[in-house]
Formats: structure tokens, sequence, C-alpha cells
């Protein structure tokens, strides 16, 4: 956690990688975009939940989900192109590490739409957490000091 810190603020002094690589891409400040991403992603999760939701309104209940749903999914994968910037996000999107998390974003199945909504929103998540510095660090470190 301490690690993160010193990369998100500026004073790690080691070779940061993907994130000057990032920084030096972009003429948004790091916490402009981590903003952004924010922003974005959250709009996105509360899309996708309303859609959810308005999934048993009768007559329009499906149309309502669809648009919802997918405006959702938009914005947040729209929001990590405020992390790594279009090209790059679509390169590494496919990477070995974020596979099965696309996979799992991209795949939607009708009969199994509540289900998947959830296993969406999550591989969104993890997804997006692969693009801050040691974000998923973070949080397996922190499931695992919450479940022992």
């Amino acid at each position: 956690m301490d690690k993160l810190k010193k990369v998100l603020s500026g004073q790690d002094t080691e070779d940061r990688g993907g994130l000057s690589e990032v920084v030096e891409a972009s003429s948004l400040s790091w916490g402009t975009r981590i903003k952004g991403f924010v922003a974005c992603f959250a709009i996105g999760i509360l899309c996708s939940l309303l859609g959810t939701l308005l999934l048993w309104v009768p007559r329009k209940g499906l149309i309502l989900f669809i648009v919802f749903y997918t405006f959702g999914n938009i914005a947040s994968l729209g929001s990590t192109i405020f992390l790594m910037g279009p090209m790059k996000q679509l390169k590494r999107m496919f990477e070995l590490t974020r596979l099965i998390a696309t996979t799992v974003m991209l795949w939607h199945n009708k009969g199994l739409a509540l289900i998947f909504c959830i296993l969406q929103s999550l591989a969104m998540t993890w997804y997006s957490l692969s693009f801050i510095p040691f974000a998923r660090d973070a949080v397996k470190k922190c499931f695992t000091v919450c479940l022992a």
C-alpha cells in the first residue's frame, strides 16, 4: 500500500515502467485522469444497475434495460481511456492478464442477464484496476486481511 501511495504521489524514484508511459502520453495530470476515470466508471456502474433494476418494469422493461445497460457499459469501458488512452487500451485489452476479464465483459447472455450483469460489473472493475499501478495488489491484500 505504501508503494501505491509513493507511485501515485510521484515520490517513487524507481523505474515506474507503465506509469511513466501513461504520464508522458497525456496532457492531463495523473490526478485529473483518476478523477475522470472514477466519474465515468461510477456513472457507468449506476446506469448498468439502473438498467438491471428496470428489467422488471412491465412492457418497456427490456427496452429500458438495453438502453441503460449499454450506456453503462460504454461509460465504464470508456472510463479506462482516461488511464491509458484509446489505442494503448485496445492493445492491452487482450493481454493474458486481462483476457478473462475482457471475455466476461464482452459476453452477453439474455437468459442469464442478472448473473452476467453482476459478473460483468466485477470483471469491469478488475479490468479497470489493472490500469492503476498496484491497485489489484492492494485490493487482494484488503480482501486477504478482511477474510483472514
